[in-house]
Formats: structure tokens, C-alpha cells, sequence
């Protein structure tokens, strides 16, 4: 009984990671259209408004890129890139590698 509480329990946690992550990507993805967007309407701007949309965009692209950086730090809190024991996998992996690459 005990167990199946537990298994419950991580099988809810690991299902909230992954609707985080998802949502997530979803932001991501809304974001790198927006930019390509803004982007584009930075190179086409002209008129007497130009310099209040520059200003503009330039504070919506920075904003939502604090936005993006701050979920992104929620959602992988705790997963660095390259963490104290990948080194020793990476050379134990490719030492595997060679060894069986050898004509011995």
C-alpha cells in the first residue's frame, strides 16, 4: 500500500516536469517567432513613428527574453550542462570505444 503511494506519488511529480518542460518549449517557440517578428519590423520601420517602435521593440525583445531566461531557470533548475562526473563518463565512454575498435 505504502509503495503504490509512492509510485503514485513519483509518477505525478515525474508528469508535472514533463507539463513543465512542454510548456516551456511552447514559450520558446512563441518567443523565437516573436523575435523573428520584431526582427523584421526593426528592418522595415520607417515613418514618423520610428523611433518610438524601435525603442519599442527593443524593450518587448529584452523583456521577454528576461521572461524566457527566468522560466527556463525554473523548469531545468538543478541540470547544468556539464556536471562533475560527466567528464569521467565521457572518457570511460570513449575508452569503451576504443577498446573495441582495437584489432587486438
Amino acid at each position: 500500500m505504502n509503495s503504490d503511494k509512492l509510485t503514485q506519488d513519483a509518477f505525478l511529480k515525474a508528469q508535472k516536469k514533463i507539463y513543465n518542460l512542454k510548456i516551456f518549449y511552447i514559450h520558446l517557440v512563441g518567443y523565437l517567432i516573436l523575435a523573428a517578428l520584431l526582427g523584421y519590423n526593426l528592418y522595415i520601420m520607417s515613418g514618423p513613428y520610428k523611433d518610438f517602435f524601435f525603442w519599442f521593440n527593443i524593450i518587448v525583445l529584452v523583456a521577454w527574453t528576461v521572461f524566457i531566461s527566468i522560466h527556463g531557470w525554473y523548469v531545468f533548475k538543478g541540470k547544468i550542462l556539464f556536471k562533475k562526473d560527466w567528464e569521467a563518463r565521457k572518457i570511460k565512454a570513449f575508452l569503451e570505444k576504443e577498446k573495441i575498435n582495437r584489432w587486438e
